[in-house]
C-alpha cells in the first residue's frame, strides 16, 4: 500500500543534473547588465537526470543541505568528508569517473559565468512553517497564481516576476544575479578532479556521518539556491528506525513507541512534496522530523515499528498531516491555532487528562481569567511530568529587540517598550501579539510566528505581564505548537496499559488506523 503511494510521488524526485544553473541566497539582489544578461523564472530547477534507480517505498532524505553555499559569498566553503564504516567508498559521476576509497574528499569550486543570468521573481516569505508557506501557495493557486515554496534560509514563496501579486499579500520584488555556479571536485593525492553531475555514492558496509551509520545508498545533488545537498535514498521503514528513538526517546513503553511510529509513518507519506524544489523529499532536523543513526535503534524501537508496518492514519481516505509535540500543557490545540490552515476534524481543542478532572476546568481558555487559573492550578492531565508542562521566561526588551532584527521585521533602532496579547484561540493559546516601539510603531506577531521570533517562549500557551520597563515575564505551559500527539502524553497513556490504537484514536479522533485504501 505504502510501496504505491510513494510511487504516485515519483514526479517531485529530482537527482542531480548535468549543468548546475543555480540561484544565490535570497540576499543577493543586484541589477544586471541588460546586454549581456538573460533574464529567466524564479529560479531554473536541475532536470530529472538520476543516475540512482528509483525504487519503491523509498525516500529523500536531505542529511546535509547548502553545501558550497558559502563559496557563492566568495567565502571558502568546507569540503564533504565521507568515511565508510568497512569496505571501500563507490563513488560514481555523469561521466562514469569511479573513485574506490575508504575517505573520499569532495570540494568546491566556482565557475564564472560569461552571460550572466538573471532570476526575477516576488519573494513573499519568511514564513515560520512549511505549513503557514503552502497555506499561503495553495491560496495563490485559488487565484491562478503558480508559485514555489523554497528554503533558502527560512520558508519562503516564490511567484513570477511578471505576475501581479495581490495588495493584500506583501512580497518583495527580486532581481537575483547569478554570475557564477558552484561545482564539486574529488580531492585527493592526485589532484582534484571535477565531478559532473548526478553524483552517486555507495557505501556497502554504511557511511559515517555525524557519529553515527548511515547505509544509503546516496546522492549528491544540487539545490535551488546554488549549492549542493548529501541525500540518502532510505526505505521508509529504516528511515523509522532514525527517526522514532529521537523524537519520543529511545526508553519509551512499546505502545508509544508504536504510536510515534505510525505518526512518523503517516507523516512522512503526507509530507514527500515538502522538499520539491531542491529535488528530494524530507530534511532530517526539525523543520521535517528529526532523523539520525537508524543503527542505533534498539530491539524494542525495532519490534514497535514492525508490529505496525505498512500502517498509517487516514481521513477521507488520504494519510493525514500527523502533528505531534513533546508536552501540550494539558489542552490540546487546533490546528488554526498553529499555522495559518483551514481547521481539521481530527485536530480541535480538547483537555487532555481524565474525565473528572477536565469536567473541574473552565472553558473556554481563551478568557484569560480562566486560562490563569489553568496554568497557575494543580493540574491531573496527562503527561504532566514533563519538564516544560510549566515553565517561566524571563525577556528583556533588548533580546526582543535583536530577535526582531534578526527575523527581518524591524531594523536595529527599534526598541520594545510593550507587549500586549490582541488574540487566542480556545486553547488560550496566543494567536495574535503586539510589540509597540517607543515611537508608537508596532509589530504583529501571528501564529507560529510568534515562536519563531521569540525562540525563548517554548509555546504559545503563557500569559504575560510586564515586570519593570523593559523585562517582562512570561508564563505559560507545554513545549511544542500543541496539536496533535502530546508525546509525554502518550508515554503515560501508555504506562497505564493504553494500546497503541487507543493512544492514536485518543489524538486523533475520526481518522482510521490501519493501511492505506
Amino acid at each position: 500500500m505504502i510501496k504505491s503511494y510513494l510511487q504516485a510521488q515519483k514526479r517531485f524526485f529530482v537527482w542531480g543534473l548535468l549543468l548546475l544553473i543555480g540561484v544565490p541566497h535570497f540576499n543577493q539582489v543586484s541589477i544586471a547588465n541588460p546586454r549581456k544578461v538573460k533574464f529567466f523564472g524564479t529560479h531554473q530547477s536541475p532536470p530529472e537526470t538520476p543516475l540512482i534507480s528509483s525504487e519503491k517505498n523509498v525516500l529523500l532524505v536531505g542529511i546535509k543541505p547548502y553545501l558550497g553555499k558559502e563559496i557563492i559569498n566568495d567565502h571558502k566553503s568546507p569540503s564533504l568528508r565521507l568515511v565508510s564504516v568497512g569496505r571501500n567508498l563507490i563513488l560514481k559521476d555523469a561521466n562514469g569517473v569511479i573513485r574506490k576509497a575508504k575517505e573520499i574528499n569532495i570540494g568546491w569550486r566556482a565557475q564564472q559565468l560569461l552571460n550572466p543570468k538573471v532570476f526575477v521573481r516576488n519573494k513573499i516569505g519568511p514564513f515560520a512553517s512549511f505549513e503557514s508557506a503552502e497555506r499561503l501557495a495553495n491560496d495563490l493557486k485559488d487565484k491562478g497564481i503558480e508559485s514555489t515554496i523554497a528554503h533558502p534560509f527560512d520558508w519562503e514563496v516564490w511567484v513570477s516576476g511578471d505576475i501581479e501579486i495581490p495588495p493584500s499579500i506583501k512580497s518583495t520584488y527580486q532581481k537575483i544575479k547569478v554570475s557564477k555556479l558552484v561545482f564539486p571536485y574529488l580531492d585527493g593525492n592526485d589532484g582534484k578532479i571535477a565531478l559532473k553531475g548526478p553524483i552517486s555514492l555507495q557505501a556497502p558496509d554504511g557511511l559515517r556521518w555525524e557519529k553515527g551509520i548511515y547505509l544509503g545508498p546516496f546522492s549528491i545533488q544540487p539545490d535551488a539556491y546554488g549549492s549542493w545537498t548529501l541525500v540518502e535514498h532510505v526505505p521508509i521503514e529504516r528511515y523509522l528506525n532514525g527517526v522514532v528513538p529521537y523524537e519520543i526517546g529511545a526508553s519509551s513503553p512499546e505502545a508509544a513507541l508504536a504510536a510515534q511510529a505510525v505518526l512518523a509513518r503517516t507523516w512522512a507519506m503526507a509530507n514527500t512534496h515538502r522538499f520539491k524544489v531542491d529535488g528530494y523529499n524530507l530534511c532530517s532536523d526539525t523543520q521535517c522530523q528529526v532523523y539520525k543513526d537508524p543503527s542505533k535503534a534498539n530491539l524494542k524501537i525495532k519490534t514497535a515499528i514492525k508490529k505496525t508496518t505498512g500502517k498509517i492514519l487516514t481521513w477521507n481516505k488520504k494519510p493525514i498531516n500527523t502533528v505531534y509535540h513533546a508536552t501540550n500543557g494539558g489542552v490540546m490545540a487546533s490546528v488554526d491555532e498553529a499555522w495559518s490552515i483551514n481547521q481539521v476534524p481530527y485536530l480541535q481543542m480538547r483537555l487532555d487528562g481524565p474525565k473528572h478532572w477536565t469536567r473541574s476546568v473552565d472553558l473556554p481558555l481563551s478568557n484569560e481569567k480562566y486560562l490563569k487559573s489553568f496554568l497557575f492550578s494543580k493540574s491531573e492531565a496527562f503527561g504532566s511530568d514533563h519538564p516544560l508542562f510549566r515553565w517561566e521566561r524571563t525577556i528583556r526588551s533588548s533580546q526582543i529587540s535583536k530577535q526582531l532584527n534578526k527575523a527581518q521585521k524591524v531594523g536595529s533602532s527599534f526598541y520594545p517598550y510593550k507587549i500586549e496579547v490582541l488574540r487566542r484561540g480556545s486553547s488560550g493559546r496566543v494567536t495574535s501579539l503586539k510589540i509597540e516601539g517607543r515611537t508608537g510603531s508596532e509589530i504583529l506577531l501571528k501564529l507560529d510566528d510568534i515562536r519563531r521570533v521569540l525562540r525563548e517562549l517554548p509555546s504559545t500557551l503563557f500569559v504575560v505581564k510586564e515586570i519593570k520597563e523593559g523585562k517582562w515575564l512570561f508564563s505559560g505551559g507545554g513545549f511544542g505548537h500543541g496539536a496533535g500527539m502530546s508525546q509525554s502524553g502518550a508515554i503515560e497513556l501508555a504506562k497505564k496499559g493504553w494500546t497503541t490504537k487507543q493512544i492514536l484514536s485518543h489524538y486523533y479522533p475520526k481518522t482510521k488506523y490501519g493501511f492505506l485504501p
